[in-house]
């Protein structure tokens, strides 16, 4: 079951997902992405969020729509969506980050950057 939340549409959470998914290289440039039916089913949403979802990944260049064959990753997607999410992640998320840590008096050598 996937949870969906109000901070958002519908749609562009699931643009969200599939982006991270992107990210982890899955489906790998080149290869098609799952199909809107695929899709639908799989996260129990209308054929129609599912669609608008992948519009908005192919309004960012992260996907093409080959007509009559389905939606493909392009070539380079994957680095232009680490570029595009690291810009962001320095611009909005680090700074509150970085405060948070300064308040806790938190330093580099208290954390730990080894995944478990």
């Amino acid at each position: 079951m996937h949870n969906w939340n109000d901070t958002a549409p519908i749609y562009q959470q699931l643009a969200d997902r599939l982006a991270v998914q992107l990210l982890d290289g899955e489906p790998p440039e080149g290869d098609a992405m799952p199909s809107v039916r695929k899709l639908a089913s799989q996260y129990l949403i209308n054929p129609l969020t599912v669609s608008r979802a992948l519009q908005s990944l192919v309004d960012n260049g992260l996907v093409e729509s080959r007509r009559g064959i389905g939606m493909y990753v392009r070539g380079g997607a994957r680095a232009r969506l680490r570029q595009s999410e690291r810009e962001q992640f320095l611009q909005t998320e680090w700074p509150l980050l970085r405060d948070k840590l300064q308040r806790l008096g938190l330093s580099a050598s208290d954390l730990n950057w080894e995944t478990k």
